[in-house]
């Protein structure tokens, strides 16, 4: 049937070569990430416009739960399992969590998030209660005390920037480059792992295999599509109790 896919702009960087002339493909901005509501909304919204489909790809991984309690009335939904897109630069959300499991304290980049000029270790929230401090000591100083928040923001429980090879680039040498400066910026130790293209390439041949989310129209998608044994097997968290 026809389908569609609504790209996140990191993964775009990655599908777009690999994806048949006749898919047609959205971006959706990756700002929209940093307010999972909002990244909810528009999907939805996308979703909704894009009539005449037999089949709607989302993506994305479960980004802070943003695809939860999506629906279409008339389309399949497809979603890969994965937690967010570094499982899916990564090839499998098992690579993702042997990541977590061996390196907790780790920091991801690869070429389309730089190539989207995306940092979040660089964009913290806003220290707590700023309005006021700007009320109480001026601006200039609440902006001094702002850059410190987010100093500490950046390397809290960080110590590893590992910049993914995705096995079909080749040409990466000024990526990594720059994810050697931003390491240093940080004072993070830098690791470049190996990546996989494979979810890209079951993506773009239409092959949902137990690593996808396959939800028919008329439901919206649930927790427990992505993860059936949550209750059994939750995702190990990282103890930074000691450091």
């Amino acid at each position: 049937g026809k389908t569609k896919i609504l790209a996140c702009a990191v993964v775009i960087e990655e599908l777009r070569s690999k994806l048949p002339p006749e898919i047609e493909c959205e971006i959706m901005d990756f700002g929209l990430h940093r307010t999972p509501e909002k990244l909810k909304a528009a999907l939805q919204e996308a979703i909704d416009k894009s009539t005449g489909f037999d089949t709607i790809v989302l993506a994305f991984g479960l980004c802070g739960q943003a695809v939860l309690g999506l629906q279409s009335k008339t389309a399949t939904l497809v979603v890969p399992r994965a937690d967010d897109c570094i499982a899916i630069f990564l090839g499998s959300r098992e690579a993702y969590l042997k990541e977590q499991r061996e390196k907790p304290g780790s920091l991801f980049l690869s070429k389309g998030w730089i190539e989207g000029r995306i940092d979040d270790s660089s964009t913290p929230p806003m220290m707590p209660q700023y309005k006021l401090m700007v009320e109480r000591y001026g601006e200039e100083r609440a902006k001094r005390m702002q850059s410190v928040f987010a100093s500490k923001y950046r390397l809290k429980h960080y110590k590893r920037m590992a910049f993914i090879n995705t096995s079909s680039e080749t040409n990466l040498d000024e990526y990594k480059e720059t994810a050697r400066r931003r390491a240093a910026s940080l004072n993070l130790n830098y690791e470049e792992i190996p990546g996989s293209t494979a979810f890209m390439e079951k993506i773009a041949d239409g092959l949902w295999d137990d690593e996808f989310v396959v939800v028919p129209a008329g439901r919206p998608i649930s927790f427990y599509d992505f993860w059936p044994d949550a209750n059994q097997a939750a995702m190990p968290q990282a103890d930074f109790s000691s450091q």
